[in-house]
Order: C-alpha cells, then sequence, then structure tokens
C-alpha cells in the first residue's frame, strides 16, 4: 500500500486538523488518542511518511520508539499507572485503521478494563486536561530528559 498524504494523521502534521499534543519535535509528535481505550491513551508518530512499521526507515524508527518510551515514562507517571501497554498495528489485518504508522501508549491499572478501539470518541476538555498532566510530567523531575 503506498503512503497516502490525505490520512488523519498527516492532516494533524500539517496544522490541517487539531489535536492534543503533548510532545513535539522534529522527528515525532505525541497528541491524546480522540477515541481513547483508557484515560490517558497516548499515539506517537514520526513525521516521516510511513504507512506501517515495515515502511519506517531505521533511523525513524529509532527517534519515534525513543520519543515513546519518553511519553510513556510522563502517561505513567501523569495517572499513576500500574504499567503502560504499548501497541503497534501494522496492516488492516493487524487492525490497523490510520495507515500513517504509529505508537499506541495505553496507562493500566487493575481493575481498569480497555474501552474497544476506535469507537467513541472522549470530550475535548477530557482530552486537553490529560495532555496538560502529560505535558507536565514531561518537564518535571520524572523526566529523564530534564
Amino acid at each position: 500500500m503506498a503512503y497516502r498524504s490525505d490520512n488523519v494523521f498527516a492532516k494533524i502534521l500539517r496544522g490541517e486538523l487539531p489535536a492534543h499534543r503533548v510532545y513535539e519535535d522534529e522527528h515525532t509528535l505525541a497528541f491524546m488518542d480522540i477515541m481513547p481505550q483508557v484515560e490517558g491513551h497516548t499515539l506517537v508518530i514520526p513525521k516521516y511518511p510511513a504507512v506501517d512499521l515495515l515502511d519506517l526507515p531505521t533511523e525513524d524508527l529509532s527517534k519515534t520508539i525513543q520519543v515513546t518510551q519518553r511519553v510513556a515514562r510522563a502517561v505513567k507517571h501523569a495517572f499513576s499507572a500500574d504499567g503502560i501497554m504499548l501497541a503497534q498495528l501494522s496492516g488492516a489485518a493487524a487492525g490497523q485503521t490510520v495507515f500513517h504508522v504509529h505508537f499506541h501508549i495505553l496507562p493500566r491499572a487493575d481493575g481498569i478494563d480497555l474501552r474497544l478501539h476506535a469507537r467513541d470518541p472522549a470530550e475535548p476538555e477530557v482530552l486537553a486536561e490529560h495532555a496538560r498532566r502529560i505535558r507536565e510530567a514531561l518537564i518535571g523531575p520524572n523526566d529523564p530528559e530534564r
């Protein structure tokens, strides 16, 4: 499958669609999933136009996974999570619905079930608050880049 520049994540990268941004650098963008499976569900995408994991050059993958780890630490702290679940779906058969490679960061705690993927949108005010909490954790003492 060829990369299509009209996908929703490409539009977010170009500023054509809004997103509750958590972190951005020259290679990556992290933002809140608008249909979260759990509170704090965050996405990390490379700015490189890759359809899936197998389409992403190694250098860009390395930069993306480093940011994913950094943001995951912040998500874990911001939501007092017992653990973090990472998901990366490559291809429609694997459940990928947006064909721009991305990593899901989901804070996990015992007794909190995941909602179905890409089903129910969250309120923008809730997403804005979640993004704020994660940004705070990124600039706080728990951020290894600080």
